[in-house]
């Protein structure tokens, strides 16, 4: 193949798509050296010419874990570059996006030396964040599936509770039922409906067996499974998509990552807090509140600290920012139990060093 070129290009942004890839290539002082299109199968062997070492930066979309796996294993540094934080680079601002200037800005923003990188996931926990998808998934159509057989029953007025249970228990003795008004064509359709139903709670009950056993052999997800408020799905999840706590610096960063933080909006050295910001993984941060929901709805029944606190945040703020507090913990301390290699203790008391300006991870307020 062609030489790229005479002078050695240090970073290379990539703007990734199904067929063609944008590159845009430049040198040890930013000048341009190749910005082109190539074709998907002439990417890799394209790379191959770039000197060991080099940079190759890609905003993070699907497919981007597996394109940095490959390079990284060709002598490549692969950098993945969260998607809000490649815009501002962009020159032309919004209206002027398209793949060469997207290229540009992911080259741009790999090169800031204060920028945040996602680190990159192997294949095994993307295997395992396959099954969390699947399951969402298959959730969704388990409920639209239930609404479907109430709505069809309702036409016919049959109304029952609205817990899944009970449906399920009645539905059977509902399409045998000869003196109900049923047509032979809608008991039809109610038995396949029930049948697809079946076959729902099926994959529902392979995928909770795939997770479970997850959290038995991997040790950062049996470790999350011991804190109070997060189960075997949250623990799987959050050792799937986090991987390597120590990427984060503080147990507030990572609840900062994870959007469990107030937002700012304050100047003049007037602080003022609003919301949480929901930035980060929407799927970690909502499995992190149900729990954290359980927990807080539960916490008279127990008499460990956590609990205690608990109940005095309640009776003070309400429950429903007592969650987000117990979110908050519940990822603080995880950080602290897994970047630090401790052990979980629901009545530890941790204690802030003198002249350290660190947030106090684990089970500090």
């Amino acid at each position: 193949m062609e030489q790229i070129t005479a002078r050695p290009i240090v970073r290379v942004g990539v703007d990734l798509a199904k067929r063609l890839m944008q590159v845009h290539a430049v040198d040890a002082v930013g000048r341009v050296v190749t910005a082109r299109a190539l074709a998907r199968e002439k990417f890799l062997p394209w790379c191959a010419q770039l000197p060991p070492g080099c940079v190759v930066a890609m905003e993070t979309c699907g497919g981007a874990h597996h394109w940095a796996r490959r390079l990284r294993a060709m002598g490549l540094e692969s950098r993945l570059v969260a998607g809000h934080f490649v815009g501002p680079y962009r020159m032309e601002g919004r209206r002027g996006k398209n793949d060469a200037n997207d290229a540009a800005a992911v080259c741009e923003a790999a090169g800031r030396p204060h920028m945040r990188f996602v680190p990159t996931k192997t294949a095994e926990q993307q295997a395992v964040l396959a099954v969390h998808r699947l399951r969402e998934g298959v959730k969704e159509e388990r409920t639209a599936c239930i609404n479907r057989i109430r709505g069809l029953l309702a036409e016919f007025g049959l109304v029952f509770a609205q817990r899944p249970e009970v449906l399920r228990t009645e539905l059977a003795d509902v399409i045998e039922d000869a003196s109900n008004e049923l047509p032979h064509l809608a008991r039809v359709a109610l038995q396949r409906a029930q049948l697809q139903w079946s076959e729902l709670e099926g994959h529902l009950a392979w995928c909770d067996e795939r997770i479970a056993a997850h959290v038995k052999t991997d040790e950062q997800a049996k470790t999350a499974a011991q804190l109070m408020g997060i189960g075997p799905v949250t623990a799987s999840a959050l050792a799937a998509s986090v991987g390597e706590f120590r990427q984060f610096r503080t147990g507030a960063q990572f609840g900062a990552w994870l959007g469990l933080v107030p937002s700012q909006h304050s100047s003049g050295g007037k602080t003022s807090l609003g919301r949480i910001t929901k930035r980060g993984d929407d799927y970690l941060r909502t499995l992190l509140i149900q729990g954290a929901k359980s927990a807080v709805m539960t916490a008279h029944k127990r008499r460990d600290r956590i609990s205690q606190w608990l109940v005095q945040l309640t009776a003070r703020v309400g429950w429903q920012k007592a969650v987000v507090a117990m979110a908050n913990k519940n990822a603080r301390i995880l950080w602290a139990v897994l970047a630090r290699g401790r052990r979980f203790d629901a009545d530890h008391v941790s204690v802030k060093p003198d002249g350290c300006a660190m947030a106090v991870p684990a089970t500090a307020a």
